[in-house]
């Protein structure tokens, strides 16, 4: 299936930069959308340019004091104490210059490609500078200091009216964003990660449902450390696939981190490219099951930004725009542009070979335990239908 899509990107988002040392690093971006040209998939027409985001967007999720806060780091007029109650100087989420300009051109960036799909102009959008799925109302978090996918939900839900289902497949809990819409039935969110028990930020465990007129709409999948492909793919789709009939939603939003890959350093999951082939399919489908096509793509997390991230968010775009990921060969192109760069070797195929993840002795436990809590989110689902 071809669709119209929309990609979102401007150079500008290389300004969202804490340090030269910060695994947070928006070159991904960059190495992702120059795959895809030398994949000859991604063509200038089909790019769309973010903007920012004005005070008043922002303030649709973020505290107002919060923005002025933003905006008082971004010119080095914070002490360290006034950053600490923000979440704002701490070796997480460092002050750097400028720091609201560049935040909000991230927000901005996600609220075109909502603005893009909902007024019909493409199918789906594609914002890989975006997925800040840490940020909170007033407070700066993991990496995150505006959160884009709560911002660009709220967006929607005053501008369109429309029930939006929000999809996380990154390592680490969507917890801004579940926390965001904790209290509205309008809004479902379904994040799969790694248990917080050994992983930032700690929550996302599956008796996290919502309150109030929002209880039964949160959804978690918290999987083991050391889960692989087969066993993150079944609990997954069954999950997604339950989900979407029982909240039947207007619109999706997907966040893609990348950091489920074996390879990555701030991670315990073991996939390979197989998930991130998968993860964009169902969506697309679902999309076009509940959805009339409507989906919207945003980043998110993924530190190996070399083997993993342009690859993985390359294959969104693939699929949104072909209906299938791409298979074969990377690009010579591609690999002779970025490997003087490149600290490790560059992939030079599509897939990965089985043998980059090692042999989990506790495989059919994981196994088992996430199967368990499939069972457990499933028995809910139905429950309520």
């Amino acid at each position: 299936m071809t669709c119209n899509s929309s990609f979102v990107f401007s150079n500008a988002y290389l300004n969202y930069h804490f340090h030269s040392d910060h695994p947070f690093n928006q070159k991904r971006v960059v190495l992702a959308k120059e795959l895809l040209e030398a994949a000859n998939t991604l063509e200038q027409h089909e790019i769309i340019a973010p903007r920012l985001a004005t005070d008043e967007e922002l303030a649709l999720f973020h505290d107002k004091a919060y923005i002025q806060a933003v905006k008082k780091a971004s010119s080095g007029k914070m002490s360290a104490d006034e950053g600490f109650e923000f979440g704002l100087g701490t070796e997480d989420t460092p002050i750097f210059t400028n720091m609201h300009e560049a935040s909000s051109f991230l927000v901005g960036g996600s609220l075109n490609a909502v603005d893009t799909v909902l007024e019909e102009k493409s199918a789906h959008a594609l914002n890989l500078g975006g997925g800040l799925h840490h940020g909170f109302k007033r407070k700066a978090s993991g990496f995150c200091v505006y959160n884009d996918g709560a911002v660009a939900i709220k967006y929607m839900r005053e501008k369109y009216n429309v029930r939006v289902l929000y999809v996380d497949t990154d390592a680490h809990h969507g917890d801004g964003v579940q926390w965001a819409f904790y209290e509205d039935p309008n809004v479902c969110t379904f994040s799969i990660h790694e248990t917080g028990r050994y992983l930032f930020p700690g929550t996302g465990n599956v008796n996290e449902r919502g309150i109030k007129e929002g209880h039964g709409y949160a959804f978690n999948l918290p999987v083991d450390a050391f889960t692989e492909d087969a066993s993150f793919l079944q609990v997954y789709e069954s999950a997604l696939t339950e989900i979407c009939a029982y909240f039947k939603p207007d619109v999706i939003v997907t966040q893609n981190g990348a950091d489920p890959h074996a390879y990555d350093p701030l991670t315990h999951l073991c996939a390979t490219m197989t998930i991130f082939e998968k993860i964009p399919l169902l969506a697309h489908e679902m999309a076009h099951q509940y959805c009339d096509g409507k989906w919207i793509a945003l980043g998110g997390g993924g530190y190996d930004i070399w083997r993993v991230v342009p690859r993985a968010w390359a294959q969104i775009w693939n699929v949104m725009k072909t209906g299938h990921p791409k298979t074969g060969n990377i690009p010579d192109k591609w690999i002779k542009q970025w490997q003087p760069q490149a600290p490790v070797t560059l992939p030079d195929t599509w897939h990965d070979d089985p043998a980059i993840v090692p042999e989990i002795p506790r495989k059919a436990e994981i196994t088992e335990k996430n199967a368990k809590f499939l069972l457990s989110l499933l028995k809910y689902t139905k429950n309520k239908q």
